[in-house]
């Protein structure tokens, strides 16, 4: 970030949050703003952010960080936690969610925001996005989207604040502008006016975020007759824009957080949807962010910032090594739904990651064992050292990236036949290949995978400096643009894995470390 005294401007760079981060809520809190975002079928579930400028975020925990709040053993991928939002109201911070095949909407409360959270408290109405609203005379409103595609509309309900109850039947109180999916709502009172926003058009290159205002909570709302963030008609490398959250800083200056996606020019990303951040813009009593204008750039230039002081930025950026010498993963570690009990240890065997196969693999829903993080750049590469002994038919580990069960890479030891063997695999559109099988004596192998923008090269050393690539595949097809029949909200997290390929395995997968090289940003 650069302050120039000339110009009076200050430069940052979108997104703020790289990687698959999307849905963005945040609301403000003494000298911090906070921030979360969606999670689907990972956890520990809604990662939470802390700001002092909105540019430079520090990742402080989770939200939903305990089974007991949150049970995904059962989640298809992109299932599970959807769109939470974040507010904060006299001390305490709430966080409303839905739980997609699951328990539905509810809310968590929370005096200090890095934990712990209570748990799960269920509101009685909605399909999905639910938002809540502390308004000045002490009512609550829940308001959340219902329906699907072009009948999606938005009802909204006051709640007991303390037991989740319903005081009053939902109404239906915004049917957005026309287009499908109208969803994402969130209700303000700004200057003593009532403004609903939701997103509309789908999360793909309709995607948009629209606006209405009343004089009251529940409508009706008048319209604005465009929308105030997107980039539909625009040929830019940002595109997908809307699902955004509006929040005021101290100085008076409002500013909004949303959803992009960064398209290569072959129209993919791998990295998925990202949280952006611009200022929002006050006109006749609407707040615009970027209407088709093209102002919600890679590298922005504002007048001034919150806290316009250098600070350096958190685990977000995530380059580096892990020698796992902690009692506890960083809170970029996340897992595919609830891990089994025993299935990660670091404890075990001290300054590695040990991990114990399950009997589901990379292809199942179930709990399979896969520590990873988010892929946050294009061009990278990451590399592991893995210390392993499968003594037992189908006993695996290794270095993976994944999208979801219908498309992933690995590169790993394998137990086949009578002997042990480094095997890397494709997996494109839920069809399944071993495309490399080469017998080793070796029980430490050096594992590597290089991200480009077209493609993952998969590649292993004995001896951690002759490597040997054995396969590539193609980048789009861990794409979310490359679904099939099911959609994909979600980008590519980079694993350690563990199966037993059908049954438990006996032999533990031990990690001695795990480095993650960006080439650039």
């Amino acid at each position: 970030m650069e302050n120039s005294l000339a110009t009076q401007t200050i430069r940052y760079s979108n997104p703020i949050l790289p990687g698959f981060y999307p849905d963005p809520s945040i609301t403000k809190a003494g000298e911090y703003f906070y921030l979360i975002c969606s999670s689907f079928e990972y956890f520990p579930g809604v990662p939470i952010f802390r700001s002092r400028n909105l540019v430079h975020w520090e990742q402080i925990g989770h939200v939903l960080d305990r089974p007991d709040q949150l049970d995904l053993t059962d989640r298809k991928s992109s299932d599970g936690i959807y769109a939470p939002s974040l507010r904060y109201h006299e001390g305490i911070f709430y966080m409303i969610t839905t739980d997609v095949r699951g328990s539905g909407n509810f809310y968590v409360t929370a005096t200090d925001p890095a934990g712990p959270w209570s748990e799960p408290i269920p509101v009685p109405y909605g399909g999905i996005d639910p938002s809540l609203f502390f308004d000045d005379d002490g009512k609550v409103y829940v308001t959340a989207q219902q329906g699907a595609d072009y009948d999606s509309h938005v009802i909204q309900y006051e709640i007991n604040i303390a037991t989740g109850e319903a005081f009053s039947e939902p109404q239906v109180v915004w049917r957005g502008d026309g287009g499908p999916w109208t969803e994402g709502p969130h209700l303000y009172k700004i200057n003593g006016m009532y403004y609903m926003m939701s997103a509309s058009g789908g999360t793909a290159k309709e995607h948009r975020e629209i606006i209405g205002r009343s004089e009251k909570p529940y409508g009706p709302f008048e319209r604005c007759p465009e929308p105030i963030l997107t980039h539909r008609d625009l040929d830019h490398p940002i595109q997908y824009l809307g699902h955004a959250d509006l929040v005021e800083d101290t100085n008076g200056d409002w500013w909004a957080v949303f959803l992009g996606v960064r398209l290569t020019g072959e129209g993919y990303s791998v990295l998925g949807r990202e949280t952006f951040l611009a200022p929002v813009r006050w006109k006749e009593g609407w707040p615009y962010i970027d209407n088709n204008e093209g102002s919600v750039a890679l590298e922005m230039s504002v007048t001034r910032l919150p806290d316009a002081a250098p600070a350096a930025p958190g685990a977000t950026l995530g380059e580096g090594r892990d020698d796992f010498d902690g009692e506890h993963l960083g809170p970029e570690w996340i897992f595919v739904r609830n891990p089994a009990e025993g299935c990660c240890s670091l404890a075990e065997t001290p300054g590695h990651l040990t991990l114990r196969g399950q009997a589901p693999g990379l292809g199942e829903v179930g709990q399979i064992t896969f520590a990873g993080r988010r892929q946050q750049h294009t061009q990278a590469s990451f590399t592991t050292c893995l210390l392993f002994a499968p003594s037992a038919e189908g006993e695996e580990a290794g270095l993976c990236v994944r999208r979801d069960e219908d498309a992933h890479y690995e590169i790993g030891l394998t137990r086949s036949g009578n002997g042990n063997r480094v095997t890397a695999r494709l997996t494109i559109r839920g069809e399944s290949r071993i495309v490399h099988e080469g017998k080793t004596e070796a029980e430490q192998l050096f594992l590597r995978i290089e991200a480009t923008e077209k493609e993952y090269i998969l590649s292993y050393s004995e001896d951690s400096q002759n490597w040997s690539s054995v396969v590539a595949g193609p980048a789009r097809a861990l794409s979310p643009e490359d679904f099939v029949s099911k959609m994909c909200f979600t980008g590519v997290v980079i694993g350690l894995y563990a199966t037993g390929n059908g049954r438990p395995s006996g032999a533990p997968a031990r990690f001695d470390w795990f480095e993650y090289r960006a080439a650039w940003r």
